[in-house]
């Protein structure tokens, strides 16, 4: 116990990364406990893929951002230190995390179908679910800050997507993410189209509208195959 309290202090001397890495270690040592090393080990690393989507993504835009931060049961997130200034730039940001995910998923899908392993089977469907989840088009999650490049009304579709599936799997964590995304869907309903702020943000060409439109259907409609389909094999 000494030696993990001193293992601890020592990684928050490193700054930010250390803390980082503290989170990561936290959050693998409990689901290892809880579903063994391999398929935690595969969980955090697919975690780590999406959040440096979003890291890399943020930081090629010039945004100032800050390590991921990792909590067991909930996930994983990075600080944006400056938030962006275009409908487009947070589009850009938002989408990057599920690509980068999925691509790791996919990897893992394959790897298992070649290997015959159900457990990076069963972290491979993780990751298009999770993913899969995340494009629901509603704020704080990736798919309202995709979605949003369209206007930030669009987040209400995402309101009876969230009960029916709030209806069908209860989960503490929806009810969390239900309640953070209050004040957007209040900044949403508040939306004034005319304010030269608001203009200014959502000045976005219809052709690249049109675009993070087909990319994200695309990616919904991917995750939704791959979600379905790996979780036949496995239970198969």
């Amino acid at each position: 116990m000494i030696k993990l309290v001193a293992l601890a202090f020592g990684l928050l001397k490193l700054g930010k990364i250390g803390g980082m890495l503290l989170t990561m270690f936290a959050s693998l040592a409990i689901y290892a406990v809880a579903f063994g090393w391999r398929y935690a080990a595969g969980f955090m690393g697919l975690l780590f893929l999406h959040e440096m989507g979003h890291f890399c993504a943020a930081r090629q835009r010039g945004l100032a951002v800050g390590a991921p931060t990792f909590v067991p049961f909930v996930g994983a997130w990075i600080e944006l230190k400056q938030q962006p200034h275009d409908a487009e730039t947070e589009a850009y940001v938002g989408l990057a995390g599920p690509f980068v995910g999925t691509l790791g998923a996919v990897a893992c899908y394959f790897l298992g179908r070649e290997e015959q392993d159900q457990t990076i089977l069963a972290v491979s469907y993780a990751g298009f679910f999770l993913n899969f989840f995340n494009l629901m088009p509603l704020q704080p999650l990736d798919g309202g800050r995709i979605t949003g490049i369209l206007g930030p009304r669009i987040w209400f579709l995402g309101v009876p997507m969230m009960g029916a599936l709030m209806i069908y799997s209860f989960s503490p964590l929806l009810v969390v993410i239900s309640l953070m995304a209050v004040p957007s869907l209040l900044k949403a309903w508040r939306h004034d189209p005319t304010d030269d702020a608001t203009q200014a943000y959502y000045a976005v060409p219809f052709e690249k509208k049109f675009e993070y439109g087909i990319l994200y259907l695309g990616l919904a409609a991917y995750l939704a195959i791959m979600t379905h389909d790996t979780h036949a094999l496995i239970g198969a």
